[in-house]
């Protein structure tokens, strides 16, 4: 096959595209975000789109959504021009978005998220009961026990992104974009969507998937797009490629997650948890009677399905989450009774799983996120030493390779990749000598990925203790000296690094006949 990918015709064949991009460009000032693609979405099947976090993907979408307009180029709807006004104008013409993160309103219900904005309405008023039925039918295809009233913030990640996926599903569009749809989903909730969206092709609607699980896209895509830098890079149909072909044309070279560090000697006890339970809202142990010890320079990482208490016990650890028995000692010293920011102070600190929600502060820039948690250290009394302020923000954007226009750019602007680097960066910045991290490559990209595990290993080469949580078993196989594996709230398995991903699987009650 040649280098170069094929330009998909000026002029789309009605017979198996529906909506197309030509010689579309966006630019942000001097950031050109999209350099003249072409992009072909075909009638009744799954158009994958490969990219590394900053390689375009989601401004794409945005484009073709109406979410943002392009600076140059045309979209053909049809076989005709088309131009969006806003996303509602696309939604009207049957295309509707998935967004990566999450756009829902925490202190709604599920219902009425769903609904808002077009809300079912009668001469009277607002038809909740038909908003309602609606709803219970849309969790019910989705396979989710999910009460229609329940306000959204009561629910955990995966669940908020079953919502969002309903949410799209319920405007019966023609054309729909998923960016990331799976990335806080479970393996079965992963099954459900993947039948979901078998289901609507069968129907003639279109779907483009956006993920960075590659194997995961290979199991339903029907074409395969990769961008680069702006720039298509290459197009095959689902016949030609393989886990080899995207990771070539994503990055250039085969990456890989790293290995364990070695070549340093691991020191005492860091971390030390005995007996730990954290209970749910209605009094049932999510975390039953958890011990474990993490040394310094060591890297450990726990395992395990949605709902076995990984990230229960990661926060309940920081502080976030109340433990009701057991005990948390930080080099020697109880810590369980104080603050979040005592923690912190003691050097005990959580990289959480939604950087969005927790992780940052959309209104700071980047510098400001990156000096969020340090800012006791460069303040006296009413007054902020700037000089202090801004060194540590230079340090940091140096050590955890932000790619950034400066301090001073809004954190919206960067990619997903480069925000999750921002918040480990603002962790690291504490200094603390153990660092927790909830699904640390959550929605970023195979590159990306490889940068943060590279900065754990560094960090444990200087003697920080690593604690980090994964559902995903080839993040277990890279920079972990030990594994845990943890079902229904409880130690299952412990492992060394060279244990095999199927022993984990069954160690976790997953299935291994795939």
């Amino acid at each position: 096959m040649s280098s170069e990918p094929p330009i998909p015709d000026a002029q789309p064949d009605l017979r198996e595209v529906v909506l197309a991009a030509r010689n579309v460009a966006k630019s942000y000032g001097n950031v050109h975000a999209l350099k003249g693609v072409n992009f072909d979405i075909h009638r009744g099947q799954v158009t994958t789109l490969f990219g590394e976090n900053g390689a375009g993907k989601s401004t794409l979408m945005k484009v073709l959504s109406g979410v943002i307009q392009p600076t140059s180029g045309e979209i053909i709807l049809d076989g005709q021009p088309v131009s969006f006004n806003n996303a509602a104008d696309a939604r009207d013409r049957g295309i509707s978005i998935i967004h990566q993160e999450l756009s829902l309103a925490p202190n709604m219900t599920v219902r009425d998220n769903i609904f808002m904005g077009r809300e079912i309405r009668t001469a009277t008023g607002v038809d909740f009961a038909e908003e309602e039925r609606q709803t219970r039918k849309l969790m019910e295809d989705l396979e989710e026990d999910i009460d229609p009233l329940t306000p959204v913030e009561e629910l955990r990640l995966g669940q908020q992104q079953i919502v969002e996926i309903a949410r799209a599903l319920s405007v019966n569009s023609r054309i729909l974009i998923m960016d990331e749809p799976t990335s806080a989903l479970s393996a079965s909730e992963v099954e459900v969507l993947f039948k979901v969206i078998r289901d609507l092709t069968a129907k003639g609607v279109s779907i483009v998937y956006i993920s960075h699980h590659l194997e995961e896209a290979l199991t339903i895509t029907d074409h395969a797009v990769v961008l680069r830098d702006g720039n298509m890079t290459a197009y095959a149909p689902r016949a030609e490629i393989d886990l080899e072909w995207i990771v070539r044309n994503m990055v250039g070279e085969n990456y890989d997650l790293g290995s364990p560090p070695e070549g340093h000697d691991m020191g005492e006890t860091a971390l030390s948890i005995r007996n730990l339970s954290v209970p749910d809202a209605s009094g049932v142990d999510l975390v039953d009677g958890m011990s474990l010890d993490v040394r310094a320079g060591e890297i450990v990482c726990i395992y395990g399905l949605m709902g076995a208490g990984r990230t229960e016990l990661l926060e309940a650890i920081a502080g976030r989450l109340k433990a009701t028995g057991g005990e948390i000692v930080l080099e020697g010293r109880e810590v369980s009774h104080l603050s979040i920011g005592e923690r912190i102070a003691r050097g005990l600190a959580l990289v959480p799983e939604d950087r969005q929600r927790d992780g940052l502060v959309q209104t700071m820039s980047v510098g400001q996120n990156l000096s969020l948690a340090s800012i006791r250290s460069f303040t006296r009394g009413l007054f902020t030493q700037t000089r202090a302020e801004r060194a540590l923000i230079g340090d940091s954007i140096r050590e955890v390779t932000v790619k950034t226009d400066g301090p001073d750019a809004p954190i919206g602007s960067l990619s997903g990749g480069n925000q999750q680097k921002v918040v480990i960066g603002k962790i690291l910045a504490t200094k603390p000598r153990v660092i927790m991290l909830d699904e640390p490559s959550r929605g970023i990209d195979i590159g990306a990925k490889a940068e943060v595990f590279r900065l754990l290993a560094e960090g444990a080469k200087q003697g920080l203790a690593v604690l980090y949580s994964t559902s995903e078993v080839g993040e277990c196989l890279s920079v972990a000296h030990r594994i845990i594996v943890m079902h229904k709230g409880h130690v299952s398995a412990e492992f060394d690094s060279t244990v095999t991903k199927e022993e984990i699987m069954a160690a976790s009650g997953e299935s291994v006949a795939a």
